[in-house]
């Protein structure tokens, strides 16, 4: 396998500590063929002005944040722009105190592009926009940059951009901001620039300051921070962008708060985004949530506990009678990978161990199957263990062959320490034996 060491040392560090890796991805990435081609599908989509909104649903390290990397890595490749956010206690979609409004920066600080992929890439998307305006310009003119006419001919297209944002909600002031980024562009004005990105970042607290240092006599807040969103979403459109996509990560955040009347407000935040997306509202915007089963389906205390939500993603009767999944439903479960699949998974780390640290592979394919035979093969590993704990177990395995070349794969395997290791999850009603066979 040819990988640079820098990407192998990334993937292997992040696999090992149980978090999903953010370079590197496609070294890896095994199976979820039908979930990729169903989200793809929703790409295309958002490219011709559509909108979509799907929940990724599976058990803790079954994948979710593995597969919303990935969708991540594709859809910049496809020149669209990617915000993501993991939620926490102090990151919300909705809250008193400011916990929606820290989302939003967050989703801003991590705003990615195919030339930016590690985020901070507003100041590079304004900027890009701006310079592709005075391109056209010129290749549509005929004339120089420094022209007498050339400056309103340019005015003239990005005052086309804008009057399109206007109509839409808090849009006048978002198309206000635009303009005055693109003066301060003109005359150098750093500093005037800095204040604009900071508010669209919303990094105001208070009307005042704004108005103070733009002009503006709206900020970014918990209550509107959505509706910006949308017009972003439209904005990055019309700068020459394949439209915004942007994942959440984490909802069991929102299942954890104590307070029911917080939770259904948060709930009410997921259904406004549902339904502009399904009623046509939004534009060139595709949200995508992850979350594990019972924060979803707990009709106590997850989403389905908000009745308007349930009746909209509950499965119907076909799927849940025979065994079959709608890839094109709102809500797509992760499967667990099948066995060959992760006997892939673990000849794909196994190589990149060998290049990351300059050796030959040891561990044979006999070795990978005695390896996962044993894995599956512990008590409750039939419905408790998951991919994230199989590739932590194995690089471990791999970290001691490198370390102590006299050991041998067969020796480690069949130690008792290994061999009856249980899996974390286990519970006492589990009393069978998962079993691997190719």
């Amino acid at each position: 396998m040819k990988i640079p060491k820098r990407i192998a040392a990334s993937l292997l560090h992040a696999l090992q500590g149980g978090v999903v890796p953010r370079v590197g991805l496609a070294y890896v990435a095994v199976g979820r063929e039908a979930e990729i081609s169903a989200l793809l599908r929703d790409v295309n989509i958002i490219a011709e002005g559509g909108a979509t909104f799907r929940f990724i649903v599976g058990k803790y390290g079954s994948g979710k944040s593995f597969l919303l990397q990935t969708m991540r890595n594709y859809v910049m490749d496809r020149n669209f722009v990617v915000a993501d956010a993991d939620l926490s206690p102090e990151r919300r979609l909705q809250g008193t105190h400011g916990q929606g409004l820290a989302t939003y920066r967050e989703l801003m600080r991590n705003l990615s592009t195919r030339t930016r992929p590690e985020g901070g890439a507003l100041t590079l998307i304004l900027d890009r926009w701006i310079s592709g305006v005075k391109s056209e310009t010129a290749a549509e003119t005929g004339m120089e940059p420094d022209a007498p006419a050339f400056e309103k001919s340019v005015e003239k297209k990005i005052y086309a951009v804008i009057s399109s944002l206007r109509e839409l909600v808090h849009g006048f002031d978002f198309a206000r901001l635009l303009t005055l980024y693109y003066r301060a562009e003109n005359e150098g004005n750093d500093e005037e620039k800095a204040k604009i990105t900071r508010w669209l970042r919303g990094e105001y607290l208070t009307k005042t300051e704004a108005k103070n240092d733009l002009g503006i006599q709206t900020i970014i807040s918990d209550d509107n921070w959505y509706d910006y969103l949308k017009l972003f979403a439209l904005f990055l459109k019309r700068a020459g962008y394949g439209g915004l996509w942007v994942c959440i990560d984490e909802l069991v955040n929102i299942y954890k708060i104590p307070n029911s009347i917080t939770r259904q407000y948060n709930y009410e935040k997921i259904l406004t985004m549902y339904n502009d997306t399904l009623q046509g509202k939004a534009q060139y915007l595709g949200i995508l949530m992850s979350g594990t089963p019972q924060c979803v389906e707990d009709t106590r205390r997850g989403v389905f506990s908000y009745e308007a939500l349930r009746s909209r993603l509950a499965e119907g009767k076909f799927s849940t009678a025979n065994g079959y999944q709608d890839m094109l439903a709102p809500i797509i479960r992760l499967q667990p990978l099948t066995n060959e699949e992760m006997l892939v998974l673990t000849e794909k780390l196994a190589d990149i161990h060998a290049v990351l640290y300059d050796y030959s592979r040891r561990i044979t394919e006999e070795d990978l199957i005695a390896f996962l035979q044993i894995e599956y093969g512990r008590i409750g590993a039939d419905s408790h263990i998951t991919p994230r704990e199989v590739i932590r177990d194995f690089i471990e395995l791999l970290n001691l062959l490198y370390q102590n070349p006299e050991a041998t794969p067969q020796k480690l395997l069949s130690s008792e320490a290994f061999s009856f290791a249980k899996p974390q999850q286990e519970t006492e009603a589990d009393g069978d034996f998962a079993e691997f066979t190719l």
